[in-house]
């Protein structure tokens, strides 16, 4: 940012792309009982990708309540590390009937052997599993996406290696972020262009943001005001 802010050149014409456009992001339905997961559905009915939170008590449930109200949204499936490798495969056909686009990081950090070679129905992405990009390697055979976040990476420098790296061993590309204001997503934004999936609503479930911050209109992304960072 200060670089770009100094030169009056921006930050998207140094990686040599055209300014950032508008970026549909998943809308996030927490994890809750099934009923008020539904109803938090139903606010998003229209939504064209949707997150689900699950755990490993009744994903099940969980998943259905969701679709109930939003029958025709793509879903990632995210039981943040909660499931085993048990359930992983016992709910190969449950996933597969509910068309299921993504499930992320169902098994907890450490426990990446246990997909080696599963030829699993569902693409699995990393999370929690891939912080930078000296993980991936390991991660090959084993996962088939990778989230990548500014807040694990360091920064937009190793998140921008991590996505090159990825790119070139295979790996899908999602990019998400934890609950941050807009100067976390407006840097994240040149490499969520890159993803398939893409899970940037972490300043809309704050009470204020930044002046100029990032706008939402109609699960759109719309980037921030100009110079509000990387001389946009």
């Amino acid at each position: 940012d200060l670089e770009a802010q100094i030169s009056g050149c921006s930050v998207a014409r140094k990686l040599g792309q055209s300014p950032v456009m508008p970026l549909t992001t998943a809308v996030t339905i927490g994890l809750d009982e099934p009923d008020a997961m539904a109803e938090a559905a139903t606010r998003a009915a229209t939504a064209a990708l949707i997150k689900i939170k699950v755990d490993a008590k009744a994903p099940e449930r969980q998943i259905q309540a969701v679709l109930s109200a939003c029958p025709r949204s793509e879903i990632i499936v995210d039981p943040n590390e909660s499931w085993t490798d048990e359930i992983l495969r016992e709910l190969r056909p449950f996933l597969v009937e509910h068309r299921v686009a993504l499930l992320e990081q169902p098994l907890p950090a450490g426990q990446e052997h246990l997909l080696e070679g599963l030829n699993y129905p569902v693409p699995i992405c990393a999370d929690e599993s891939c912080h930078t990009s000296v993980d991936l390697h390991q991660l090959v055979g084993q996962f088939q996406y990778v989230n990548i976040k500014l807040d694990k990476t360091g920064g937009l420098t190793e998140a921008l290696e991590l996505l090159s790296r990825a790119q070139a061993l295979g790996f899908g590309i999602m990019v998400g972020c934890m609950i941050c204001t807009s100067l976390s997503i407006a840097p994240a934004l040149h490499v969520a262009r890159h993803a398939r999936f893409v899970d940037i609503d972490g300043p809309f479930w704050l009470t204020r943001d930044r002046p100029g911050a990032i706008q939402l209109a109609d699960q759109q992304v719309i980037p921030p005001a100009p110079g509000f960072w990387g001389a946009n």
